[in-house]
C-alpha cells in the first residue's frame, strides 16, 4: 500500500472527514429547513429537530466509535515505542486512553439527548466531551514531547501544542458565556440582551470542535508507521 493510506492512517483520516461532515451536514440541513439561524448557531441548535437530529445522532455514533478506535490505536502505538525505552510513563498513557474514551462517550450522550428535549443530560454530555477532550489533547501533547523523536517529529509536537492551547482557550468563553444565555431558542435576534453572549459562546464552541478535528489530523502521518493485529489467546478452546 502506497501513499498516505499506509498502516492505520485511514483510521484518523476517516475520523477527521466523518466528524467534519457530521457538523457541516447537520448545519446545512438546519439552514435549508430554516430550523435555526444562519450566523453561528450552537452546534446543538443545528441538530435539535428532525431530520437533522436523526442524521446527526447516527453520524455522531459512528464518529464516537471511530474516535474510540483512534484513541486506542494511539495508546497501543505509544505503548509499543515505549518498550525498552521507558520514555513515557505507562500511567500517563493509560490515563490518556481512559480520558479519550470518556470524551467520546460524551459525544454519544450529546447525540442521544437533544438540547431542547433533555437539556440537563445534553449539557452534561457536552461538558464531558469538551473537558475530557481538552485533557486528552493536553496529555497527548505531553506524551508527544516525551516520545520525540521516536515516531513523532518536532513539527507534530508543536502542532499538537498549538491545537491544545486553542481548544483550551476557546473552551472558557464557551462555558462562561453560556451561563448568560437565557433559554434554548433555536432562533436568536440581535436585539436580545443575551445575544452577544450567545454569539461569543457559539463561535468558541465551533472553534473547540474543529480544534479537536485538526488535532486528530496530526495522527494521520504518524499512523502510517504501524498496524494492529488480533492474536488468538493461548490455551483457549473454541467450540
Amino acid at each position: 500500500m502506497s501513499g498516505w493510506m499506509q498502516g492505520l492512517s485511514l483510521l484518523p483520516a476517516f475520523l477527521v472527514v466523518w466528524s467534519s461532515a457530521t457538523f457541516i451536514i447537520s448545519y446545512l440541513l438546519a439552514i435549508l429547513r430554516r430550523d435555526t439561524d444562519v450566523v453561528f448557531p450552537y452546534i446543538s441548535d443545528t441538530s435539535a429537530t428532525p431530520p437533522e437530529s436523526c442524521i446527526f445522532g447516527l453520524m455522531t455514533f459512528v464518529a464516537a466509535y471511530a474516535g474510540i478506535a483512534t484513541v486506542y490505536a494511539r495508546f497501543k502505538f505509544v505503548e509499543r515505542i515505549n518498550e525498552g525505552a521507558n520514555i513515557v510513563r505507562p500511567r500517563l498513557n493509560t490515563a490518556a486512553l481512559h480520558i479519550g474514551v470518556i470524551s467520546c462517550l460524551g459525544m454519544v450522550i450529546v447525540a442521544t439527548f437533544q438540547e431542547t428535549a433533555v437539556t440537563g443530560a445534553h449539557d452534561a454530555g457536552a461538558l464531558a466531551f469538551f473537558i475530557f477532550g481538552i485533557l486528552y489533547a493536553i496529555l497527548q501533547t505531553v506524551i508527544s514531547y516525551c516520545a520525540h523523536p521516536l515516531g513523532t517529529s518536532i513539527c507534530i509536537c508543536r502542532a499538537r501544542l498549538v491545537f491544545a492551547v486553542i481548544v483550551t482557550a476557546a473552551f472558557f468563553p464557551t462555558f462562561i458565556c453560556a451561563f448568560f444565555v437565557k433559554g434554548t431558542s433555536l432562533h436568536r435576534h440581535k436585539d436580545d440582551p443575551d445575544y452577544p453572549f450567545h454569539l461569543a459562546s457559539a463561535v468558541c464552541e465551533w472553534i473547540v470542535s474543529f480544534g479537536f478535528i485538526f488535532f486528530f489530523c496530526t495522527y494521520i502521518n504518524e499512523f502510517k508507521l504501524f498496524t494492529l493485529t488480533a492474536k488468538r489467546p493461548q490455551n483457549v478452546e473454541y467450540w
